[in-house]
């Protein structure tokens, strides 16, 4: 059983290294003019009457895709996927298919490797070893997706702070905003990538000739966090009634680095809390055994030494 799971997990993590491998050595910036294009066409295939269901060609990965979609409830199982991985940072063309071909590949390999182990047992005891194996492999890889949008939208929570009050310095200084959030993007590349490569793509969309309101709500729906929502009505607001807009970042910024601070706090209150079953399961039981052992190991031989000494 463990030389099973050890065989698992071992396959999950390698496949995992190489996907994120590829998407790493394939990665390419984001193209907001390519994506107003896009969305450009897929208004127009609506204004049409035609659905915007997957179409075939395209090369080997859309046409894979697109017969993935002909299954009954795949088409939204991909919708879900792609929109996740845009929760997660991951959006290359190619993310959703390489990301769906490798889940199918881990779920034959799980198949697979579990076919093998029970190649000796009966009929039932390997019917329910395929059904297991068939729901981690289905699993899994979810989980990691999950794992991966909770990392993301973390690290973007943890920059609002900074970048807000640094956004609110340098439109204090006379910039428009969107000269504002590009400079606050090139002076967070690298400290927090991940939020200003979301201000740059905004910025790009605004320079393509969308509506800024329409990128800010594309902003909320790539990001999925609701300070960014309210940072973002803040900013649409503040543009459409002509207010101050330096001065309500300052407050904005002031009020997220409260709200950091007490999910600090929480976060401390409950680690007592999470420490409490490690101790009671690992630690105490070493405990009793170190300090209870020898003490009844010594009572033992004296009774024995003492019945002996009776005989």
């Amino acid at each position: 059983m463990i030389l099973a799971i050890s065989f698992f997990v071992a396959a999950f993590v390698t496949l995992v290294a190489l996907l994120w491998a590829g998407m790493l050595l394939f990665r390419q910036p984001d193209d907001p003019l390519r994506d107003r294009l896009d969305e450009l066409q897929a208004s127009a295939l609506v204004s049409n009457g035609k659905s915007g269901r997957r179409r075939a060609g395209g090369g080997f990965l859309n046409g894979f895709l697109y017969a993935v979609s002909l299954i009954p409830g795949m088409d939204e199982f991909l919708r879900d996927t792609e929109k996740e991985l845009a929760q997660a940072g991951i959006r290359r063309k190619q993310a959703l298919a390489a990301y769906v071909l490798g889940h199918l590949i881990f779920m034959l390999v799980m198949l697979g490797g579990m076919l093998y182990l029970q190649r000796g047992n009966p009929m039932t005891q390997r019917f329910g070893g395929m059904v297991a194996a068939f729901l981690l492999g289905w699993l899994l890889p979810a989980q990691v997706l999950h794992r991966l949008v909770a990392r993301y939208r973390a690290k973007i929570q943890e920059a609002l702070p900074d970048t807000v009050d640094l956004l609110g310095i340098v439109l204090g200084t006379g910039l428009a905003l969107d000269q504002a959030m590009l400079r606050v993007s090139e002076e967070m590349q690298y400290i927090y990538p991940e939020l200003a490569a979301e201000f740059y793509t905004v910025v790009m969309q605004v320079k393509a000739g969308q509506d800024r309101g329409r990128a800010f709500q594309q902003l909320v729906r790539r990001t999925g966090i609701e300070d960014i929502k309210a940072l973002s009505a803040m900013i649409v607001q503040s543009e459409r009634f002509g207010t101050s807009l330096s001065q309500a970042l300052k407050v904005y910024a002031e009020s997220l680095r409260t709200r950091r601070r007490l999910r600090a706090e929480a976060a401390v209150a409950k680690a007592g809390i999470k420490m409490l079953f490690p101790i009671v399961l690992f630690i105490l039981p070493a405990l009793f055994v170190i300090t209870l052992v020898p003490g009844v190991l010594s009572v033992l031989r004296d009774l024995k030494g003492g019945i002996g000494g009776g005989r």
